[in-house]
């Protein structure tokens, strides 16, 4: 026997549970002493509960397998919720710990007193329990693990009160080993090969672990034997791609592109994915993206498993012997003079090694980055899966504990990079080979296409002053050396080529901020026209219905 704490941290340690990525306070403490006790269990320590959340998103994203949190109370838990409703929209596996005051000492509501289960429900919806003994407690904590790492993962959040974790009688507890998902059942697959067979033009749209090799390749050869188009949601969770990998074109983030995108298919097969809905609604436009003359057909749920079905989907078109078209090697070429948005994705594209894990919350400014590393080396590539902007910084974070031995780039924009800056700190803590590159153009641009895309006419001084930080405007190379992080910051294409040699050259993490202008500047309030300018970086099929639709 042993108490709750040292029981607990057993616990996590025997089911795999081996990174916790804390913030902890006064309640946590004896959950912090047990550390010392455990050498299995590595402790990370964020400087905001937003970094421990993001970098156990990220970690379980590239170890597929879960992380622990440790925040102080809901306040804590408030703090870190951006985060974990991102990884509850990627439906990533973490086991949330959130420490609570005694139980004895709720009744006196204290200043840091709140009801933490409310707060949790709104990212874990699936499990929140506040465990009420010593004795149960490791029981709680298994069955959290085992809710966490299920299909499909979720944030399963357990309260730790302070007395529980203290309390003597704490005894481990053993997680059952995860169950394999069950493939579709014949009758989905029976459906999706009907569609696929009628001649009538197919997209098969993959989500999820659909996203992941064995599955893409799958995909591929049904779109090679049957013609049908490979498409992938608009914020993957984890996506593979690069030279090799069959090339999958992504749903557009404007609901105009993702409508255009769409429009001449008859039958979308979803595979662990869901219809695609625009991000907000907008006055006048519709919500709900696919056409009125396509048929939603649903492969496999989020609950199932998304390589065995579409298996079973290649027997039955016996598309086993068709050779999947894969994506050739192209690097884009390195850029010259003055830097832009795409020239750093240029570079990028050109530069980055193979095995790179590319954390992408670049908005704007990475418009062009999945076209310009289509062809580069075989690389993961992580997203925005929540909309909740201060990911990328400690998403990289924990891709980079996760894989050690891969070399991580994040792309960031400058406002975002603000909500958590302090990921820098435990990077250079724990000298992770992060190479951050912050786009730093001073503004909010997504927000200043949005305010016209909303209809909010004639805006004026005040109005605009609301998406612009260029007063001032922030050296994030400064920033980062602050922490500890090595920085420098570029304005030339030439510059940024050297920087991100030196950064791959050397250990450790580095900050490469980038100064370029506006993505978006002199964009008003003609979206589609713009985008015509980008065309020749944009995929083939999204690139011929523009040219369709707004063709001078």
């Amino acid at each position: 026997m042993s108490n709750g704490a040292q029981a607990l941290m057993k616990t996590l340690v025997d089911a795999g549970i081996e990174v916790c990525f804390t913030n902890p306070g006064t309640s946590e403490m004896h959950f912090v002493a047990a550390l010392d006790a455990e050498p299995k269990m590595r402790a990370v320590l964020a400087l905001f509960e937003g970094v421990a959340t993001g970098a156990a998103d990220g970690y379980a994203r590239m170890a597929d397998k879960p992380a622990a949190t440790l925040l102080h109370l809901g306040c804590g838990l408030g703090n870190g919720l951006a985060n974990l409703h991102n990884a509850r929209k990627g439906k990533v596996p973490v086991v949330n710990i959130v420490g609570d005051h005694a139980t004895y000492h709720v009744q006196y509501d204290a200043q840091l007193q709140s009801d933490i289960e409310t707060v949790a429900r709104n990212v874990s919806p699936g499990f929140v329990r506040t465990s009420r003994s010593t004795e149960a407690l490791c029981q709680d904590a298994a069955d959290a693990i085992t809710a966490a790492r299920g299909l499909p993962g979720q944030v399963a959040t357990l309260i730790l009160p302070a007395d529980v974790s203290w309390g003597e009688g704490g005894k481990p507890c053993q997680v059952p080993e995860q169950q394999e998902a069950p493939a579709a059942g014949e009758q989905a697959i029976q459906n999706a090969a009907e569609a696929i067979r009628s001649g009538q033009k197919t997209a098969l749209l993959l989500g999820g672990q659909a996203l992941r090799e064995p599955s893409l390749m799958a995909a591929a050869r049904i779109a090679a034997h049957n013609g049908a188009t490979l498409l992938a949601e608009t914020f993957p969770t984890r996506m593979e791609k690069g030279a090799g990998l069959p090339p999958v074109e992504r749903i557009a983030y404007l609901a105009e592109l993702a409508s255009l995108q769409l429009a001449e298919f008859e039958h979308l097969i979803l595979v662990d994915a869901k219809a695609p809905v625009s991000f907000f609604g907008y006055p006048g436009k519709k919500s709900y993206l696919v056409p009125d003359s396509c048929q939603v057909h649903t492969l496999s749920t989020a609950e199932q498993n998304a390589p065995a079905s579409l298996n079973r989907l290649v027997e039955t078109l016996g598309a086993q012997h068709a050779t999947p078209l894969v994506q050739h090697a192209n690097r884009p070429g390195l850029p010259k003079g003055k830097l832009t948005a795409e020239k750093v994705c240029r570079a990028v594209g050109e530069l980055m090694p193979e095995d790179s894990i590319l954390v992408d919350e670049a908005i704007t400014s990475g418009l062009m980055l999945n076209a310009l590393t289509a062809g580069a080396p075989k690389h993961d590539l992580i997203t925005l899966t929540g909309g909740a902007i201060g990911q990328g910084l400690p998403s990289a974070t924990g891709a980079a504990i996760a894989c050690p031995d891969r070399p991580v780039f994040a792309l960031i924009g400058d406002g975002t990079a603000m909500y958590t800056i302090q990921a820098l700190w435990t990077m250079a803590r724990e000298n992770l080979n992060v190479t951050s590159i912050i786009f730093n153009n001073a503004s909010y641009s997504i927000l200043n296409v949005e305010l016209d895309r909303v209809g909010a006419q004639d805006s004026g001084a005040k109005a605009k002053s609301q998406l612009d930080i260029s007063g001032p405007v922030t050296n994030f190379a400064t920033l980062a050396q602050s922490m500890g992080v090595h920085g420098v910051r570029v304005s030339t294409s030439e510059e940024l080529i050297k920087a991100i040699r030196y950064a791959q050259s050397q250990p450790g993490p580095h900050l490469i901020d980038a100064v370029v202008p506006e993505s978006l500047n002199g964009m008003k309030r003609k979206v589609l026209p713009w985008l015509l300018k980008s065309l020749p970086s944009l995929p083939r099929p999204l690139t011929m219905a523009l040219k369709k639709k707004i063709a001078p």
